[in-house]
């Protein structure tokens, strides 16, 4: 997720819900950089980490390993197809000094979000809907369970892995 904060055209009818968690989640000091580097060094997708916290927080829930695999097959199609090549080659123009070069790099990342928000309207598409009553001790609970599950014992226990707070 290069730079949430931009608004690029949405899917009509889209909740923006998560898209809001995680555009303010991910502009909380340290957390982009926590993010990336997940993303990067583990190979982790910052979609799935930034839903598995705010179904716990938006008071959706803990997620059962079969709704977490159901989660992941609903954003795979596009990280793979759409998402990763389009970073990849934003990254890749990074170091262009044209500017004509670095015009289009911006044109591929606004494209890039794009793509991760499409990923987000599905996720956010098969979350279910809140528990108003949930306590707010309970949601985060849920939020670091849920975290817990996707980053897996190895990363969850490591520095890499210091969870954030949602």
């Amino acid at each position: 997720m290069p730079d949430i904060h931009s608004e690029p055209t949405g899917v009509a009818g889209q909740s923006p819900s998560l898209w809001r968690f995680s555009r303010a989640f991910y502009a909380r000091p340290g957390v982009s950089e926590a993010l990336l580097a997940l993303q990067d060094r583990a190979g982790l997708d910052v979609n799935l980490i930034l839903f598995a916290l705010w179904r716990g927080i938006s008071g959706r829930s803990r997620l059962s390993n079969a709704e977490f695999a159901i989660a992941e097959r609903s954003a795979r199609p596009i990280r793979a197809a759409i998402v990763v090549p389009l970073r990849a080659l934003r990254r890749k123009l990074r170091s262009d000094p044209d500017a004509e070069v670095q015009r289009l790099r911006q044109r591929i990342k606004t494209l890039e979000i794009a793509a991760e928000r499409i990923v987000q309207h599905r996720l956010a598409r098969i979350a279910g809907t809140p528990a108003h009553d949930t306590a707010p001790a309970a949601r985060a609970a849920a939020a670091q369970t849920n975290l817990a599950l996707y980053l897996g014992p190895r990363i969850g226990d490591s520095a890499e892995g210091a969870r954030p707070e949602p």
